[in-house]
This record gives C-alpha cells, structure tokens and sequence, in this order.
C-alpha cells in the first residue's frame, strides 16, 4: 500500500525539515532538495494508481491467500484490496485530477504534508503560486498550495463524516 512512488517523495521530505531546524545555515540546499521532491509529486507518476486503476479491481477474486487478513471474510472475491484506489466508481465517476477528486484524500493530505515542510522553511511562498499538476495533456490541472488546502477543507465541511 505504501509502495507508490509518491510515499518515496513525502518520506523524504520529512528529514528536511528537522534538518532545517537543526542547521539553519543551511536552509537554501534544503529547501532545493523540497522544490524537487514537490516537483516529481506533481508529475504524473505521483498519481499512477489512480490514473490507472479504475472501478473495481479485476483481479480481486484472484487475490492471493496472504490477503485474507487485509479483506472482511464475507466479502472476500468481491472487495478490493486496500490500496486500490478505484477511481471511476459510482456515484462518482472516473475523475482525472486527483486533487479535486471525491477520493484520493491520502494523496492531497500528504502532498499538503510535503508542501508545507518547505513552507516552513523556505523564506518565499513559491508554490503558493499556480503550477501544474500531472501535466499529461488534457489531464494537466492547475492548483496552488492554499488551493489545495481550501479544496480539501471545503470537501471536509461538506462530508463530515469523511471526504472519502
């Protein structure tokens, strides 16, 4: 579940940021090293599961033994493993941008974890500016760090039970 590559980028992030508080004489490099990481994250490799893996998985009654732990006894053969992210499934629809997608509450939350340790340390608001995200043609969307964090507050106050 955490083997996509986005997880690589967020991890990562994390080190930056304590780092930067420990040797603040060093900030510039990295804050470089954040400007990077987001800048993959907002790629089209960030989002792969979800840009591929629409409705329901159709290997979920092939799903191998060492899953039963992972899936409700009853509904085994007919629920997706955790980690498939199912984009397209009714009521929603397929829906390409995993930002303003109904679902995908994990990848925004961690990508707003991501953009806000270099928020802490880096002296500009560069990704407060619009930049694109996925940049696959027709699937490229525009957001900004405060944008997304909006986005995603405005779909928590209209689901409180859960955004997902």
């Amino acid at each position: 579940m955490a083997s996509w590559h986005r997880f690589d980028l967020v991890d990562s992030s994390y080190a930056m940021g304590l780092l930067a508080h420990r040797t603040p004489a060093w900030t510039e490099p990295y804050v470089a090293i954040l400007d990077q990481l987001i800048e993959r994250h907002t790629g089209w490799w960030s989002a792969a599961d979800w840009l591929t893996q629409f409705g329901p998985d159709p290997d979920r009654a092939d799903y191998p033994d060492a899953f039963r732990g992972l899936i409700p006894p009853q509904l085994w053969g007919d629920y997706d493993v955790p980690g498939w992210t199912a984009n397209g499934t009714e009521p929603w629809g397929v829906q390409m941008d995993p930002v303003a997608a109904d679902g995908m509450l994990f990848y925004k939350g961690f990508f707003l974890v991501l953009l806000g340790i270099r928020s802490m340390i880096a002296d500009d608001d560069r990704w407060n500016e619009p930049f694109d995200m996925i940049r696959d043609g027709d699937n490229t969307f525009t957001w900004t760090h405060s944008g997304i964090a909006e986005h995603l507050t405005q779909q928590w106050l209209a689901a409180p039970i859960g955004c997902h």
